[in-house]
């Protein structure tokens, strides 16, 4: 057969070399060009294998617990579903997971609404902008707030609305105005003491602080756009408003339905550190609108806010966590389905 194909070969006069490669092949002659790009891939590599996959394994934890009579494994025993009950109908955890996972969805749910809008719009904005140097300057002060700790911006949130003075607390200077105004009666308590302004503050400072910087993806989209495209829509007559409708957020739409589907992956990605520190002054009195999955993970571990610290408390915050993780999974799956039907643009 190897013979066959070699007279073959001679009388078509065809080198080995024409031959259509194997993808193995072609993918390693793909590396060897571009070994630089790879190279450069080995910390993120690195960084997920690390941070990602390997505690991965700890996910276990959630279906073990210290006291039981079923099957050892490791240090732990067996115990099935039973941190998975405990926070769903359990008398312990069970009204505080359930109170966390509302106040998760729902300060995510108020950031998406009102929060993924603005950078589009943002970004619009800078596009109409003539003067490179301008709309450079007017970026740059737009990009700032993301580049602020989180330690500062949530002093400056709280001396705004609450200073604490040698062990006394008194209404900041922002909420004096807004008793002069007549939004906030005298007996009104300062924003920290008060689980009914949390939300419009959280939210409200999340948008400042990551709108600007967030626009950067929509401004590349807008860029990218051929100009021929606006002088068409001219030509038919159409005015700024028009052009906005039928020519940059058509030409944007693959961006804006990845950037939809990634937002809605982190809808139950609530972090701790913002809502521990804004909430550091008296936490007891906010968490029925400040807990979320995270905060109520580390405070039944006994880490912050005077949780248990149990060990068994362990596998129920993992339990927690997992159904968490798990719920945004199923969001992402099913946005990106919906996306590939209706637009045939998706993640994957």
């Amino acid at each position: 057969m190897d013979e066959l194909a070699l007279e073959l070969l001679k009388q078509s006069n065809t080198s080995p070399e024409d031959l259509p490669k194997s993808k193995f092949r072609q993918g390693l002659e793909q590396m060897k060009k571009d070994w630089m790009i790879y190279v450069m891939l080995i910390p993120v590599v690195v960084f997920f294998y690390l941070f990602r996959y390997r505690p991965i394994g700890g996910i276990l934890v959630a279906f073990k617990r210290t006291e039981d009579a079923g099957i050892l494994i490791g240090e732990r025993y067996f115990a099935g579903f039973f941190n998975f009950k405990e926070i769903f109908v359990g008398s312990n955890y069970a009204y505080r997971f359930w109170r966390a996972f509302r106040n998760t969805f729902t300060l995510s749910a108020y950031g998406l609404f009102f929060g993924f809008p603005i950078p589009i719009v943002i970004a619009l904005m800078f596009s109409e902008i003539k003067s490179e140097g301008y709309r450079a300057f007017t970026q740059i002060i737009s990009y700032l707030p993301k580049f602020i700790s989180t330690v500062i911006i949530t002093s400056i949130l709280i001396m705004m609305f609450n200073v604490k003075v040698e062990g006394l607390q008194a209404e900041g200077f922002l909420h004096q105005l807004m008793q002069k105004m007549g939004i906030f009666s005298a007996t009104t308590k300062p924003f920290v003491d008060t689980s009914k302004y949390f939300r419009s503050i959280y939210i409200i400072s999340g948008i400042w602080e990551g709108a600007g910087y967030g626009s950067i993806v929509y401004f590349a989209a807008i860029m990218s756009i051929s100009p021929t495209n606006y002088q068409a829509a001219k030509i038919d007559g159409a005015n700024k408003l028009d052009q906005i409708r039928h020519v940059t957020l058509p030409g944007m739409a693959p961006t804006l339905i990845i950037m939809l589907i990634l937002r809605i992956g982190e809808i139950l990605s609530v972090g701790y550190e913002k809502i521990l520190l804004l909430t550091n002054l008296n936490q007891a009195t906010v968490q029925e609108t400040a807990e979320v999955i995270s905060t109520f993970v580390i405070s039944i571990t006994g880490q912050f806010g005077g949780g248990s610290g149990s060990i068994n408390a362990v596998g129920v915050a993992a339990a927690a966590d997992m159904f968490n993780s798990v719920i945004a999974m199923l969001l992402v799956l099913g946005s990106n389905f919906i996306a590939k039907k209706v637009s045939n643009t998706s993640l994957f």
